[in-house]
């Protein structure tokens, strides 16, 4: 059912063996417990991908929550999952803000509307999951396919970690990269899974401390301290403007002190231009994978069969990234953490979800909250980024190695390298007119492009659906 839960037991406890079900509940006090649970384990990712493309955390967070309630209507509660920010769109909106002007508000509105497009197209691809069959994906996208755009979508965002992150601080990116690395491993259950959020958190705190101990930090700041060849200050938009080191804090607060406790978030609307949707189009494969991967796995551990609803869910994530980038949102998806959360603790039920996302839109309500978030520091956000973004391209080697990818053969090989080096690059290959295709969306149309292609030379029918999907994005 859709609302509307049947107590487990009695509320309180459960056997050995038992797991909450979908549509179960344990006792109200204890599902919010579990919902603040979830809300926490997201934290992390949610707020550090929508920093990293230039979005407002304070949307994001809202419509996170947002999407998350759409998610469960449109499933029929069937499938627990909290939708957080994908990060299979960075490596798009980077690219649309280096041809669009970095982080204006026009450039925002053509990043989300970019992704608006983009949430439409997977919607699309959602329905035509539900009426011809999962299938029909698995023969566009073999696992080949869909573990190389995964791939290239995590190491084609390397660039952003060697030139914008690290560089602004590089003992605090890498001592915040050894603290999370330390926590995801050392630390058994919840709190190794919320590691990535532990390890930001250390590092704004450490980063705190240094202002104090050792003074600033001189580093370059994007946008910031504008140079042409001359010394003068120029704006970004300018020939031979570049951002030059100087001396600053690592952190400030600012912009926190001068937000409110209460306000909406900053609203704004989409703007459409083709050569953007292209160059975040790619992530909708990343996407489908997900989504399949997510799905399968609650029927693994709930031991109901939810392939039925594996379309919906698809459709679901597509319909919530729509309705969140039309107010300046970011891109969602569903995520390894509810994943880890709910094995965890054995319950998957609906209701927990629906709580999650009403503290997330009241978080969403606090703009010091956001600022707060905002302020996090380069040199912290490098140390965690490296890790994910990491994390992103492996997710891509386990699917080829679940589905047993064969390498030997050139059909599988040959496109799949040369897109991943394109990806990695970024190379840039200008197509005319306005378009320049680069990074990720040339890999990936090299890749898809290029296998299908060496099929029909190779005279080689579309191969059979895999045994298994691609897992949830990793966060």
């Amino acid at each position: 059912m859709v609302l509307g839960w049947t107590r487990h037991g009695d509320g309180k406890h459960l056997a050995p063996g038992e797991v909450v079900r979908p549509d179960e509940r344990l006792s109200w006090p204890r599902m919010v417990g579990f919902g603040a649970q979830h809300v926490i384990a997201m934290f992390g990712a949610t707020f550090v991908f929508p920093l990293v493309m230039g979005l407002d955390p304070n949307v994001a967070v809202m419509m996170s929550g947002v999407a998350t309630i759409l998610f469960l209507l449109i499933v029929k509660g069937k499938v627990p999952s909290y939708l957080g920010t994908s990060a299979s769109f960075v490596g798009g909106v980077l690219a649309i803000r280096a041809a669009f002007g970095g982080d204006t508000a026009g450039a925002d509105a053509i990043v989300t509307g970019a992704i608006l497009v983009a949430g439409f197209v997977l919607a699309l691809i959602g329905v035509a999951i539900h009426f011809l069959g999962v299938q029909i994906i698995h023969k566009v996208f073999p696992p080949v396919v869909t573990g190389a755009v995964v791939m290239l979508i995590g190491f084609g965002l390397a660039y952003v970690v060697a030139d914008v992150y690290w560089p602004q601080d590089h003992w605090v990116a890498l001592l915040t990269m050894l603290i999370t690395f330390v926590v995801i491993v050392a630390f058994k259950g919840f709190i190794g899974r919320i590691g990535v959020l532990v390890g930001l958190v250390a590092g704004f705190v450490l980063s705190w401390v240094l202002d104090r101990l050792a003074g600033p930090v001189t580093s370059v700041l994007p946008g910031a301290n504008l140079r042409d060849a001359a010394g003068n200050a120029c704006a970004p938009e300018g020939p031979y403007c570049l951002a030059t080191a100087f001396s600053h804090d690592r952190v400030s607060f600012d912009n926190v002190a001068k937000a409110d406790w209460f306000g909406l978030p900053s609203f704004h609307g989409p703007d459409f231009r083709f050569s953007a949707v292209l160059l975040v189009l790619p992530a909708v494969i990343a996407l489908v994978a997900e989504n399949v991967g997510h799905v399968k796995a609650v029927g693994e551990m709930t031991k109901v069969d939810v392939d039925p609803y594996v379309g919906r869910a698809v459709a679901a994530d597509g319909v919530a990234t729509v309705v969140a980038t039309a107010v300046g949102g970011s891109p969602t998806t569903t995520y390894a953490e509810n994943i880890g959360v709910m094995a965890a603790t054995k319950v998957y039920s609906t209701a927990a979800y629906y709580i999650a996302a009403v503290i997330a839109i009241l978080f969403g309500l606090c703009p010091k909250f956001g600022q707060l978030v905002a302020a996090t520091p380069g040199g912290v956000l490098g140390g965690v980024t490296v890790i994910l973004y990491g994390m992103i391209g492996l997710l891509g080697a386990k699917i080829w190695i679940e589905n047993r990818v064969d390498f030997a053969d050139p059909v599988n090989m040959v496109p799949t390298g040369a897109g991943i080096i394109l990806a990695i690059g970024p190379v840039s290959h200008f197509v005319g007119g306005d378009l320049t295709l680069e990074g990720i969306a040339l890999g990936t149309i090299v890749v898809l492009g290029g296998y299908h292609l060496l099929r029909a030379i190779a005279g080689r029918p579309l191969e059979p659906a895999p045994a298994t999907a691609a897992g949830s994005e990793a966060g």
